[in-house]
């Protein structure tokens, strides 16, 4: 997410929360994930952020209606930007999701793309081996493939020609996932698109900084950073900039009475 982000909005300054010390969320009960998500945003809005992006597709099936309930500034979830770009792109009808079993279990891209399109037929599958395929940086083995081939054999035979990729780690995988589904299936990053409705948001707020300038980019982690840069530059295709270790220890949001998750 945050390397889409860079690239359509190179002028902003960033700052990239990893919750390392708690991650996997798609293993997470929803009240877990969204106690965290909290968490998370009170201590970014500690930093006069203007806008929030969540960018775990776990986090954004669950909390973003409590999130955007309780913050004063836009919140972008990526669940959907991906389906609408899914809807745009599909011709047979028939949508593929693919994510981490939090996100599938949720049916968040499902509901959101029937909202969109009652007559589009979403098929969804878990795939959990993905996530510490990308980690590792097995993107294009044979154990890679193996894994892929047990996981969307059945999407593809099932004749999707669309498949939103719902983790912001799957698009790593992007190759043995386009050579597994084939050159008729189009493969859809929710990240990219997120990416365009925050320039869309920030321009439409008057809050987009001038073109000319470079935005800084900072990250924070709940466990020792050392993990975290190995992996997060290899998301990021570049070296990440200044990474700090901190606690979320009494980050709570003030939640009105009866408006509790």
């Amino acid at each position: 997410m945050l390397r889409a982000l860079v690239r359509a909005l190179p002028q902003e300054d960033t700052i990239y929360f990893g919750d390392t010390a708690r991650v996997p969320y798609g293993t997470k009960s929803p009240d877990t994930v969204i106690r965290y998500a909290h968490e998370i945003a009170t201590f970014l809005m500690t930093h006069d952020i203007k806008l929030l992006v969540v960018a775990c597709n776990t986090a954004s099936a669950v909390a973003l209606p409590s999130l955007r309930r309780l913050l004063p500034i836009p919140v972008v979830g990526v669940i959907e930007p991906g389906a609408r770009r899914a809807v745009e792109v599909t011709r047979s009808g028939v949508v593929g999701v693919i994510g981490t079993a939090g996100t599938i279990r949720s049916s968040a891209y499902s509901r959101a793309i029937k909202r969109l399109n009652p007559d589009i037929s979403v098929l969804a599958k878990p795939c959990p081996l993905f996530v510490p395929l990308a980690e590792e940086g097995w993107i294009d083995n044979d154990i890679a493939r193996l894994t892929a081939h047990q996981y969307l054999d059945e999407l593809r035979d099932a004749g999707v020609d669309s498949l939103v990729l719902g983790c912001t780690h799957y698009p790593l995988l992007k190759k043995i996932i386009a050579e597994v589904m084939g050159p008729q299936v189009a493969l859809v990053d929710s990240a990219e698109e997120t990416a365009r409705t925050v320039a869309s948001i920030l321009q439409d707020k008057k809050l987009l900084r001038p073109a000319v300038e470079q935005g800084n980019h900072h990250s924070y982690v709940t466990d020792v950073p050392a993990g975290f840069i190995r992996i997060g530059n290899r998301f990021l295709g570049a070296r990440l900039g200044d990474v700090y270790q901190v606690s979320l220890d009494d980050c709570r949001i003030a939640v009105p009475r009866g408006q509790e998750p």
